[in-house]
């Protein structure tokens, strides 16, 4: 999986999670970067695979050592269950598919980076907006 169609993947996980959950998976905010929906701290994690398959794991500083450690994660029942179906669904897919789907016009995506105003770095797309234009949406997998 490269990046771009990781960034992707996660914003999708997101946005079914305010749907199907009604709760976020995320707390940071994605923002509107030319090919759709980015987390830019997940981006600069992953920014050295370039365009190439991530052949490696995410890292964070261990605050006991300074040593760099492999990311820890817990979900519940309900959210693992979802999440392995949209992962299942949406990593099935080229990751232009994927800029296409998140670029759909009148989408969060689209909103936030025609705005009417200058493109500038750090345009954050609200969850309001995602929940709003999700919610209207049939989703592509079972979700309850």
């Amino acid at each position: 999986m490269t990046n771009l169609a990781l960034q992707k993947i996660v914003y999708f996980c997101h946005v079914w999670s305010l749907i199907g959950l009604r709760r976020p998976l995320i707390r940071h905010k994605f923002e509107a970067w030319e090919f759709g929906p980015v987390l830019p701290y997940l981006y600069r994690e992953f920014k050295s695979f370039d365009r190439s398959p991530i052949k490696g794991r995410a890292t964070e500083i261990d605050p006991q050592n300074g040593s760099k450690r492999i990311v820890s994660y817990s979900f519940g029942v309900e959210t693992e269950k979802q999440l392995q179906e949209i992962v299942a669904f949406y990593s099935q897919m080229r990751p232009s598919d994927l800029v296409e789907l998140s670029h759909v016009r009148g989408g969060p995506w689209h909103s936030t980076w025609n705005h009417g105003g200058n493109v500038n770095p750090g345009m954050k797309i609200d969850d309001s907006l995602i929940a709003a234009f999700y919610s209207k949406v049939s989703s592509p997998f079972s979700i309850q």
